[in-house]
């Protein structure tokens, strides 16, 4: 090839076949009879015969036009070569959807992301060529088209598109100083935020470009870290045969996805596994993996850990591998109800290993993400449009609901936003008309929310090597046991106090846990306030206030059946004041056993627990002491000075049981007792 000859270059090698612009598809005039413009500083707009110093410059006039217009865009293709014949002699600029997606081979060994392409042949394009007069080289706008076959973005959300996020040095070394205090991606980006004192979602980048940073910090050899992963992870199951742990590894030998649960977890599910958190929204900051928490709620209303899992990926594969490997922790025992992030891919994978499970999203992990979805969108109606979202979500009916939200979209003028199309299309999945059937256990209020949240946050805080990231989250759950004994001691010694005088309140008092309790107390107290009408069917209750409406209460005294169409029961395990009304009218002086849910009740999650646990003479002993213990604070807290009494001889009593002598062999079988235990 001679060096006269004209040279292609492209920028990306799939836009050679799927997008292509020649001299006849171009507005171009000759560059000999064009009239030049020498008023090029104040035009905004680019337009045939426009000269630049270099191709950078024209590139950089191009692309904050494109910003204006609501598109970006990207370099195409370059006619000559450097340091060859006549040098570049011609370059492309081209929107960022232009050409079509390009063709990936697929391979069997290495698994595929599947992302949409934005691409869609877009024929918008700028081309600017060289020429020299007086010697002099410059380039000038020889072709140019700005019609989309596409959306242009609005001013708010241009600012998202790849090419204008970007992360300035400063603002990489803040985000690494972050990194290795271990907090997360989320908590940096409020940080930032607070420093440059702007709106959630207005920084110039996004918590996915901080993750691809990050990426690029890592520094520690992964197959390594892996390897002392695992061999901690056997470490553990040889002092704790009850310790569960499952592993996958790709073609290549390394670690591909772990998860584990602690003999305790698996011990509290036994109970508290009806509902489930599975918060998938974490990461291992230093090293970029996505970390799955199983979390409960016990009797006590205080969360319960369940089990961790760290992914490679986050597709519909990888979930489903960690959805079998909790399943199999559990003795195969699935959740009636599964808290997830808005995830697709995870969606996909409960249905298909969880069939029996409701699956339905978090409330508080949505609500999350509306400062950067609304915030810029509504201006000064954010909040007016944020209490009425809780309106919405609070309503019992669809009916209710389905009308609302429309008023909702019109009066905020949200017809075409894509995250209220998407909300409403999930609506199933968190809006609580369509929940209240299934249990939930609490879980979706915003107080239980951050409980979790702040649970959660305790052993991601304390990020050091991944190979001990299993003992951090061993210590963290072992503190949370603890804080947990002794906010359950501190609920059982408070004096409950009495509100209706109803026999059904002291009965609840004596058998629920104080959390409980007091959800049951609400309803009694509000119960008062309703009348109850007797139907052919059953009982119609309504305020007595209203003339209207109610909830229809069904009741079988024989059978000690009851239930309302509000479904409060179902779904939170607390007999609602409509049922109380009826079971109160109808001379029902106990609550009956079966709405009294084995969950709620005064059992500690010890005794429970060794219901699963071998038993043996120390163990039954061990149970013993513990029942009496409990007693004894019970009936301690009734006064003051069964208080002071018990304290005193409790104190005598510690002080000759540490004078006793201990044995090597004593302290092995407590140590295994108290294993079976937590």
């Amino acid at each position: 090839m001679s060096e006269e000859a004209m040279m292609l270059v492209y920028d990306d090698p799939s836009d050679q076949r799927s997008f292509s612009l020649d001299d006849t598809s171009s507005t171009e005039e000759s560059p000999d009879g064009t009239r030049l413009s020498l008023e090029t500083i104040n035009d905004t707009i680019p337009y045939i015969g426009q000269r630049f110093a270099t191709h950078d410059a024209a590139y950089e006039f191009y692309s904050e036009f494109a910003k204006r217009c609501g598109f970006s865009i990207r370099r195409h293709r370059t006619e000559g070569k450097d340091g060859v014949g006549k040098g570049l002699t011609r370059r492309y600029f081209v929107c960022h959807r232009a050409g079509n997606t390009p063709v990936k081979n697929s391979s069997e060994n290495k698994p595929q992301r599947n992302r949409k392409s934005s691409r869609c042949g877009c024929q918008a394009y700028m081309r600017i060529s060289k020429s020299t007069e007086l010697g002099v080289p410059e380039w000038r706008v020889t072709g140019f088209a700005n019609h989309h076959n596409h959306e242009l973005l609005e001013p708010n959300q241009v600012r998202f598109l790849p090419a204008y996020r970007t992360i300035s040095e400063s603002d990489k070394n803040r985000i690494l100083m972050f990194a290795k205090t271990g907090i997360s991606v989320q908590q940096m980006m409020r940080l930032l935020e607070l420093e440059k004192c702007v709106e959630p979602g207005y920084l110039p980048f996004t918590e996915k470009d901080v993750r691809n940073l990050l990426q690029s910090f890592r520094k520690v050899d992964s197959d390594d870290e892996s390897i002392d992963l695992l061999r901690m992870c056997r470490n553990i199951k040889d002092k704790d045969p009850n310790f569960r742990f499952e592993f996958t590894l790709d073609s290549s030998g390394r670690l591909e996805n772990i998860a584990w649960s602690y003999a305790s977890s698996i011990q509290s599910y036994e109970i508290f596994g009806d509902a489930v958190v599975f918060d998938t929204t974490h990461r291992l900051t230093v090293f970029d993996m996505p970390l799955g928490i199983w979390v409960g709620m016990n009797n006590y209303g205080m969360p319960c850990f369940f089990g961790c899992v760290l992914l490679r990926e986050e597709n519909t594969r990888s979930f489903s591998w960690a959805l079998k490997a909790f399943s199999g922790f559990m003795n195969g025992k699935a959740p009636q109800t599964i808290l997830t992030d808005q995830n697709m891919c995870l969606k996909e994978a409960i249905e298909t290993e969880m069939p029996t499970t409701k699956h339905a999203l978090c409330i508080w992990l949505i609500v999350a993400k509306f400062p950067s979805w609304f915030n810029a969108v509504l201006g000064e109606r954010y909040n007016e449009w944020k209490a009425e979202f809780y309106r919405l979500y609070n309503l019992e009916t669809f009916e209710d609901f389905e009308l609302g939200w429309r008023d909702m979209v019109n009066s905020f003028g949200l017809h075409t936003n894509r995250h209220i199309a998407s909300l409403h299309a999930l609506r199933a999945l968190w809006a609580l008309p369509y929940l209240r059937s299934h249990f939930f256990a609490g879980m979706t209020t915003p107080g239980v929310s951050k409980s979790i949240n702040a649970f959660i946050q305790r052993f991601l805080s304390a990020q050091t090597r991944l190979a001990h990231f299993v003992e951090q989250v061993a210590v963290a759950v072992d503190f949370k046991d603890q804080a947990g004994e002794q906010q359950t001691m501190q609920q059982n010694i408070q004096n409950i106090s009495l509100k209706t005088g109803a026999p059904m309140e002291s009965h609840a008092a004596s058998v629920l846990t104080p959390f409980a309790f007091s959800k049951l107390q609400e309803q009694l107290v509000m119960a008062a306030h309703y009348a109850s009408y007797q139907l052919e069917d059953g009982f119609l209750v309504r305020h007595h206030t209203k003339l209207e409406g109610g909830r229809k209460v069904y009741w079988v005294p024989r059978e000690g059946i009851i239930s309302c169409s509000c479904h409060q029961f179902e779904f939170s395990g607390i007999l609602c004041r409509h049922a109380l009304r009826v079971l109160s009218t109808g001379n029902c002086f106990q609550i009956p056993e079966r709405y009294l849910l084995l969950r709620w009740r005064r059992i500690s999650t010890l005794s429970s627990r060794t219901l699963q646990a071998p038993r043996n003479d120390q163990t039954d002993r061990i149970q013993l002491l513990q029942s009496m213990v409990s007693t004894l604070v019970t009936e301690s807290a009734k006064s003051k000075e069964r208080l002071d009494l018990a304290t005193e001889q409790v104190s005598v009593l510690l002080s000759r049981v540490r004078e006793q002598p201990v044995s090597t062999l004593g302290m092995r079988e407590l140590s295994s007792t108290h294993r079976n235990f937590t």
